[in-house]
């Protein structure tokens, strides 16, 4: 499966400050599909379910836990990919600051939303879900630096013959794990991990395929 980040496009200065907008409102939308995640406590999607499961065991934000996380998949990606790794990937470094605090943001202001029954808890899941998709759409749409989990299965790709598809579904699969390993060792129940995280896990990618060339038809002119 080819990926959209695989080549990155020269592009001229003007259309590079209007692809990181594009990149930062992205970034936003997530968040804020995080936060809707969070409020639903059906579980969040693969990647915020470790920043989360850590936020509840040790006085840290889960923003500044996204941050941790991404730190540590951008030195993963140095030591993987070694001298083939490419500098501009630091890049992710500042996007992972600005999308933990963003995530905190979002956290704050969807914290107050009611949460009367399970059918509300679903309705903040799928929120959640096509924010995440939207955010992710725009992501790829904006072109300049991929956020460190999607760089890690990209480097982890490169050095392996494992396609990208399948790389995405294992690392998923493995942060999961490790956050309901941790959830029920530490915290003796199931968090951050639940039947929303599986919807996440399904419906963020089909719903970002879908939402994808629609978007790029609509910002085609912003970008070019």
């Amino acid at each position: 499966m080819h990926h959209p980040h695989q080549h990155f496009h020269p592009t001229r200065p003007p259309a590079l400050g209007r692809r990181y907008a594009v990149l930062g409102v992205g970034l936003l939308i997530m968040a804020f599909g995080i936060a809707f995640s969070i409020q639903g406590v059906l579980g969040t999607s693969p990647i915020s379910s470790l920043p989360y499961v850590v936020s509840l065991l040790i006085p840290l934000t889960v923003g500044e836990a996204t941050i941790c996380l991404h730190v540590v998949l951008i030195l993963l990606q140095i030591l993987i990919l070694r001298r083939n790794y490419d500098p501009i990937q630091l890049m992710q470094l500042p996007v992972a600051v600005v999308f933990g605090y963003l995530t905190d943001l979002g956290v704050w202001v969807v914290q107050g939303l009611p949460v009367p029954n399970y059918g509300v808890q679903w309705i903040y899941c799928l929120i959640g879900v096509v924010l995440v998709a939207v955010g992710v759409a725009l992501e790829v749409i904006a072109g300049v630096v991929t956020l460190a989990g999607e760089g890690f299965i990209l480097a982890v790709c490169q050095v392996t013959a494992i396609p990208f598809g399948n790389m995405k579904v294992g690392f998923d699969l493995t942060l999961v794990a490790i956050s309901v390993v941790l959830s029920l060792g530490f915290l003796h129940g199931l968090y951050g991990v639940r039947e929303g995280t599986v919807a996440a896990a399904v419906l963020v990618g089909l719903t970002a395929k879908k939402l994808q060339p629609l978007l790029q038809r609509r910002l085609e002119k912003v970008l070019s």
